[in-house]
């Protein structure tokens, strides 16, 4: 008896110190399911190559999906220039009619009208990730307010006549994509520098050469229903 009391006890232990060893789940990341706007916390894995558009919606609502708001649609803030046999593809008309709030139930914009005019909200406070966090700009050390866009400031695609889509979000290398800068500050006191959606053209389109230009492959993302 005394035999089987003990391995009764040893039992116990090893299961209750197996227990013990087992790590805690994961805590669960913020969530906030009445966004329908943010910036990526991080860009693709292969730069400017998100594999098209519908790449870049997939990424858009993987991260809406872990932040509590996966029951919208979301669409990346890209346009598609007119090349390779592919339509033109505006960004504006892409992403619902708003209005948009971010992570705080801030009004960004009350529609598309309103996002492309000089009232819309997005700046280095408001215009904040999936996580809620801010997205780092140039008061950060690191500087990652270049977002991909490929778009002229009205939302269009730009013209067929040069690659400003990094060919319509397929090349990781060189080429170029048109960026805005969410903090609405720039090397120069001129509204380019100042444009959300339509500051400059990237360096390149493989991550090294987005990071150069003071980004990380990052696009915004808004929520059409």
């Amino acid at each position: 008896m005394r035999f089987v009391a003990l391995a009764l006890a040893t039992s116990v232990l090893a299961v209750s110190g197996a227990s013990a060893q087992q790590p805690a789940p994961p805590p669960q990341p913020p969530q906030f399911p009445d966004m329908t706007f943010f910036i990526t916390s991080t860009g693709g894995p292969d730069g400017a190559n998100y594999g098209g558009i519908a790449g870049a919606d997939r990424h858009c609502q993987a991260l809406a999906t872990r932040a509590g708001a996966g029951a919208k649609t979301w669409r990346a803030y890209l346009s598609q220039q007119a090349m390779g046999g592919l339509p033109a593809v505006n960004a504006r008309d892409r992403i619902g009619n708003g209005p948009w709030v971010n992570t705080a139930g801030l009004q960004i914009a009350a529609n598309v009208a309103d996002l492309h005019g000089p009232d819309n909200k997005i700046n280095e406070e408001n215009a904040r990730a999936e996580n809620g966090r801010k997205v780092s700009g140039r008061t950060f050390v690191v500087n990652q307010h270049d977002i991909l866009t490929g778009s002229m400031p009205d939302g269009t695609a730009p013209p067929a006549d040069k690659d400003m889509t990094c060919g319509n979000w397929t090349k990781n290398g060189e080429g170029s994509a048109i960026v805005g800068h969410h903090d609405r500050a720039g090397l120069r006191d001129d509204a380019a520098s100042k444009s959300w959606n339509s500051s400059h053209p990237s360096r390149g389109c493989s991550p090294d050469l987005l990071k150069a230009s003071g980004g990380a492959g990052m696009v915004y993302c808004f929520a059409v229903n």
